[in-house]
């Protein structure tokens, strides 16, 4: 039995918290990590405490807005912007982190990541745009695409 390495582990519980997402188009999960330790973690849906779009609904749908335009148009919270802001409200900084998520990000989150100042970010899916890549590549950021984890557990009896 081959052990998993660090980063098929943070994906894959990247790919868990994704299971947490309220959005009707993508389940996207991040997870930052700091020394092989979480930091904080992240799905994308509707601000706590609102009505999401599984209960009304998706207004992106509704408009028939294409995915990686308009983000504007959404009751949802981005994973990486919620793993930023699940580390803030409890006083953790994820500068030096790496974030582990499902889909590369949109712009709006890379900059928001530039500024949090993470130096790493690994993934497996691709988002809509590849817009991030040269802010990335301009702020040191290390971006490492790989093979999605498998999804089964392996328990031994």
């Amino acid at each position: 039995m081959k052990r998993l390495s660090i980063d098929e582990y943070f994906l894959k519980i990247a790919s868990v918290v994704a299971e947490r997402s309220t959005c009707l188009r993508h389940h996207v999960g991040a997870v930052a990590v700091k020394n092989k330790h979480i930091i904080s973690t992240g799905y994308n849906g509707a601000a706590a405490g609102l009505k999401d779009c599984l209960e009304l609904g998706c207004l992106r749908d509704e408009k028939n807005i294409p995915s990686g335009t308009q983000q504007q148009i959404c009751r949802a919270i981005h994973a990486e912007q919620n793993a930023i802001i699940q580390a803030s409200l409890h006083g953790v900084s994820i500068e030096g982190s790496t974030l582990y998520c499902t889909h590369t990000p949109c712009i709006i989150c890379a900059k928001m990541l530039v500024n949090a100042k993470i130096v790493r970010y690994v993934t497996f899916g691709k988002y809509a745009d590849d817009d991030f890549v040269n802010l990335f590549k301009e702020a040191g950021i290390k971006i490492d695409m790989l093979d999605k984890p498998v999804s089964d557990i392996t328990f031994l009896e």
